[in-house]
């Protein structure tokens, strides 16, 4: 195996121990309040969300597809193209290493876990412009953006023989 495939094997890895806790520990913070004259500020609205949890409040409210478009993209696009690449890297004997290497390729378009990140902070930072919202962002966005950073840069590391 070569210097750069080594590489790409400990950096795929590496995302993966980011990536549980970036779907488990809270994202996101909203808490959205009035202020009411006499009565002062009064709550109307206080989550924090992590991914799976925002997944199973999207499941509970019946908004099935949007839920599972997060699943797919978020969590299991992202755990399958680790798994592929890794076959790939430490099975030398796998048939056809390159078409699932393409194969990853065009999966990893469709891994919507950059986009997510995005998402997020946009939305953090749309809420801020409000002064009835304020948004935090928890230490999962950051685990979470730590996985898209560094399974990018594997994923470029890697060259199939």
């Amino acid at each position: 195996m070569n210097r750069l495939n080594k590489i790409a094997v400990t950096l795929i890895i590496i995302s993966l121990i980011l990536l549980f806790p970036g779907l488990l520990r809270p994202i996101l913070s909203i808490h959205i309040g009035a202020k009411i004259p006499l009565l002062g500020e009064i709550s109307l609205h206080d989550t924090t969300q992590s991914i799976i949890s925002t997944i199973q409040t999207l499941f509970d409210n019946n908004n099935h597809l949007v839920a599972f478009l997060i699943l797919l993209f978020s969590v299991m696009v992202p755990i399958i193209k680790a798994i592929l690449l890794l076959l790939v890297l430490l099975v030398p004997s796998i048939k056809n290493r390159a078409g699932i290497h393409r194969f990853v390729a065009r999966i990893s378009k469709w891994s919507m876990a950059d986009v997510f990140v995005v998402g997020v902070f946009l939305a953090f930072l749309a809420t801020r412009s409000d002064d009835n919202i304020h948004a935090q962002l928890h230490e999962g966005f950051y685990y979470f953006t730590g996985y898209c950073i560094v399974s990018i840069i594997a994923t470029q590391l890697i060259r199939v023989e």
